[in-house]
């Protein structure tokens, strides 16, 4: 019997999307639901020539479910309006690229968008009595940390829908056009959520970790030295040669901090050990490419709680090789961008992505999810 509308929708809601990508209905419910806006689903009625029900706009998904709208008229019909709003965003586009590569520092002054208002009321409105005080702190901290934050959003913004148009364009790849939760797009019918980052820091510490606790059972005590964490070696280094070593700079400021320090040093003991954590990093993109496997479940497994879900991923991952803390610059490298995304897209299969199962720490339960993996990287 085929699904239903409720059978379908709670399946969605319950992130069941295995469920709904192997059955015909719920597949095309997908597709309705990335035309769920008003204004996409009344161009809907009238691209499948059916009078559209006078009905509220919350009833409108379930009544272009119901009238049995072939999968193939939804496709067209995003595919159509994709096409007009991709137009005035391509005529813009070279423009906008050139305005990113104005970016010179990608630094987001301590604030973040989960914790903006909490940094502000507890580092100005609950520490500081005096008035003056307060406007001083405003105009010489405050003012310029909010100036990264929205430099920093601006540019993830923009980078984040040029990126995914590139995506979109291809001819594999069938557009949501509704901001959908959880689906950006389908390639060859299968729904993905576009997720772009770079090496996570926290992956690079949690391999190092087990490549030490390797290295000691084998009793390698030169492995084991070489495999603690990036951030002692370092450490060590700086006062071997009396660098300075700021106490006040988060863990990943002072790593980045530490490390082009101890890179600008003369002495080869300097230039080896960045040689050779530089090294580490390039093996761990290496072994990505060779099997996306182990970074695909530490992805799902460490994302953060209260953005939890167990929906289809496509990450890309960027990383310049050059310098690993200038790769947020790859996200605006357009043809770079372009001529990846076409390969993995010409070359991605019948059937897009691999099973991936992980247990979310969050409530101990077991989730199977499809996800895909494509690393980008400059060398």
């Amino acid at each position: 019997m085929p699904l239903s509308f409720t059978q379908a929708n709670n399946l969605f809601k319950e992130n069941k999307l295995n469920e709904l990508c192997s059955d015909p209905e719920g597949l095309r419910f997908l597709k309705l639901r990335s035309l769920n806006r008003p204004e996409y689903l009344a161009r809907l009625f009238d691209f499948a020539d059916i009078e559209q029900p006078n009905v509220g706009a919350r009833a409108l998904f379930e009544a272009a479910f119901s009238a049995n709208i072939p999968q193939q008229t939804v496709e067209e019909c995003a595919r159509a309006i994709f096409s007009e709003e991709r137009t005035v965003r391509r005529a813009a586009e070279p423009d906008l690229v050139n305005q990113l590569y104005r970016v010179q520092e990608f630094n987001w002054g301590g604030l973040h968008q989960n914790s903006l208002e909490k940094t502000i009321v507890d580092n100005y409105i609950k520490k500081i009595t005096q008035y003056e005080g307060l406007c001083a702190a405003i105009e010489n901290e405050l003012l310029t940390s909010l100036r990264g934050y929205v430099i920093c959003s601006w540019y993830n913004h923009w980078t984040s829908i040029i990126i995914e148009d590139l995506f979109k364009d291809h001819p594999n790849v069938l557009p949501a056009v509704g901001l959908v939760k959880m689906i950006d797009f389908f390639v060859k019918d299968v729904p993905f959520d576009l997720k772009v980052t770079y090496l996570p820091e926290g992956y690079v510490a949690d391999c190092r970790k087990a490549a030490l606790k390797a290295a000691k059972a084998r009793d390698d005590v030169k492995g084991a030295g070489d495999m603690r964490p990036e951030t002692t070696l370092l450490k060590q280094a700086a006062r071997k040669h009396n660098l300075p070593i700021d106490k006040d700079l988060p863990a990943a400021a002072l790593l980045q901090d530490l490390w082009a320090k101890v890179a600008d040093h003369p002495s080869q003991e300097c230039m080896d050990l960045i040689s050779g954590l530089k090294v580490y990093r390039d093996s761990l993109i290496a072994d990505m490419e060779n099997d996306p496997s182990d970074i695909l479940e530490w992805l799902y497994v460490n994302q953060g709680d209260r953005r939890f879900d167990a929906s289809y991923r496509l990450f890309v991952i960027l990383a310049d090789q050059r310098n690993y803390f200038d790769s947020w610059k790859l996200k605006r490298a357009k043809a770079l961008m372009e001529s990846r995304i076409c390969a993995h897209l010409d070359n991605c299969g019948d059937t897009p992505g691999r099973q991936v199962e992980f247990i979310w720490p969050g409530d101990g339960k077991t989730y199977k999810t499809t996800a895909d993996l494509l690393v980008i990287r400059q060398a």
